[in-house]
């Protein structure tokens, strides 16, 4: 049967789909796609997986990808990070019978991806992503789908997404911003830009970006024209979100803590959907924040569940008439709701000496404050201290270290070329010297084989005259034995 390409791959495959949970790295598991699909998701993709970490360890794919078999866990699209055309369409090929497409991630605008040359860092090498797309729409057999971020200008982003998709991807997804908006810079997503893509391209267009409640689902249908919409935050905080509806917290919990015990999955990533969940009710109750971060089971969390669940609750029975939430949310904590992520002002605003009833200072503040006082050190620093109380963080006490003079990287103290480990073994190896500094001896090594050689030599002249003195011997006993 002939691979289904855009609007009918749209249509028949993902059946329609207009309501989307993003690829979330650590965070959209099997566990919560459930979750989210029993409350109105239509399509989900796996976390980004790493193309050649897929190829290579058949322990990454069975806990990615190749686990338990759930049927409920369709229509799924498998998303790949990759900047190797033949890497890519390898570890998609062992993924194509476990979803319904393959999604090249280009999109990710983190430090990791910069370093690992992948994501939104690739978006200016359009002949490498022609070359990946053109080669995998060949080999697979699903579908092959981008994420992507825009450009600045709304035609370079257009032209980009032309190139996609004349390439062969057959469903692009857009989120509205560029990789450089992230973070506190990350600012609102541009949908004239998402508009500007689907009127431009003849293949189903994702957009992604803004989504916070239902309503911004379907503002963002009617702007853009797009065939659906994708959400990352606004999924996390609210899994309900795609029915338009904002749920008890410990509804979402205790739904999403039972399919754990049935799919599981590693805690960390429970732990962060926790946070995420109760992010409004834990700035209220710190001491429970604390207690889930150090938990190391999943009873404890479920424990630690059930503590802000009885807290709320008490809050609820002691609630005044009258009473509005607090700290400008539209509904009180423990219901369901978006966060909104703060700008770079509104942050410092909240950080800043005078910003806080508390006076909590912002995090590089903290980490500027060097001068050993616990008071004034980060959380992470505090902890560290906690572990060696006579650690000191002052930067005068650091000590030195002298640069390699090959490669600039810190050179071994005891470094007879004054290199790093990498420069001397190079050096070293092609000068046949010794450097017991970085406990290399080629020299030594190679002085012994040579004397080990010799005395092979040596030792075989011996044996042969100690065999022809013997032999001599024996002849003398014979002839004397004759003579008498």
């Amino acid at each position: 049967m002939p691979k289904l390409r855009g609007e009918a791959f749209w249509r028949e495959t993902l059946r329609s789909a207009h309501y989307v949970v993003a690829p979330m790295v650590d965070q959209s598991e099997l566990a919560w796609r459930l979750l989210s699909r029993r409350h109105g998701a239509q399509l989900c993709y796996t976390p980004m997986l790493h193309a050649q970490v897929f190829l290579r360890d058949a322990n990454y794919r069975r806990e990615n990808l190749y686990g338990e078999a759930c049927p409920e866990d369709r229509p799924l699209i498998v998303q790949f990070c990759a900047n190797d055309p033949e890497v890519f369409v390898q570890a998609a090929l062992l993924a194509q019978d476990y979803c319904d497409a393959i999604d090249l991630n280009l999109g990710c605008p983190q430090m990791i991806a910069k370093r690992g040359h992948y994501g939104a860092f690739l978006q200016e090498e359009w002949d490498l992503l022609q070359r990946m797309i053109l080669l995998a729409n060949e080999k697979l057999s699903v579908p092959i789908t981008c994420k992507i971020r825009v450009f600045p200008d709304i035609d370079k982003t257009v032209k980009y997404a032309q190139m996609l998709e004349k390439a062969g991807c057959q469903l692009l997804t857009v989120h509205g911003r560029t990789k450089e908006q992230k973070g506190p810079l990350a600012g609102v997503a541009s949908w004239e830009h998402i508009q500007a893509v689907r009127k431009a391209v003849n293949i189903p267009v994702f957009a992604n970006g803004n989504i916070q409640c239902l309503s911004d689902v379907e503002e963002c249908i009617r702007k853009t024209g797009v065939h659906g919409v994708m959400s990352a935050e606004g999924n996390l905080h609210n899994p309900a979100l795609f029915e338009g509806r904002n749920p008890l917290v410990w509804e979402m919990a205790e739904e999403y803590l039972e399919i754990v015990r049935k799919y599981p999955c590693p805690l960390s990533y429970v732990r962060a959907h926790l946070f995420k969940l109760w992010h409004h009710t834990l700035q209220v109750y710190q001491q429970l924040r604390e207690e889930l971060a150090k938990v190391k089971t999943l009873e404890g969390i479920v424990d630690v569940n059930r503590e802000l669940k009885l807290r709320c609750q008490e809050e609820i029975a002691n609630q005044k008439e009258g009473e509005k939430p607090k700290e400008g949310l539209r509904f009180f904590h423990w219901i369901c709701q978006p966060y909104i992520r703060p700008g770079p002002k509104e942050r410092c605003r909240e950080n800043g000496d005078s910003g806080t009833e508390k006076g909590v200072r912002g995090k590089r503040a903290l980490e500027e404050d060097e001068d050993g006082n616990s008071e004034h050190l980060s959380k992470n620093k505090q902890k560290k201290k906690l572990r060696n109380p006579n650690k000191s963080f002052d930067p005068s006490l650091k000590p030195k270290y002298a640069k390699c003079d090959q490669c600039g990287n810190p050179k071994g103290n005891k470094c007879v070329f004054n290199m790093c480990r990498g420069c001397c073994k190079k050096r070293a190896f092609k000068e046949v010297a010794d450097c017991p500094g970085h406990g290399l001896l080629f020299k030594t090594k190679y002085e012994k084989s040579l004397s080990w050689q010799h005395n092979q030599r040596g030792i075989q002249t011996p044996e042969i005259s100690q065999r022809g003195d013997a032999e001599g011997g024996e002849m003398a006993v014979l002839k004397e034995a004759g003579d008498s």
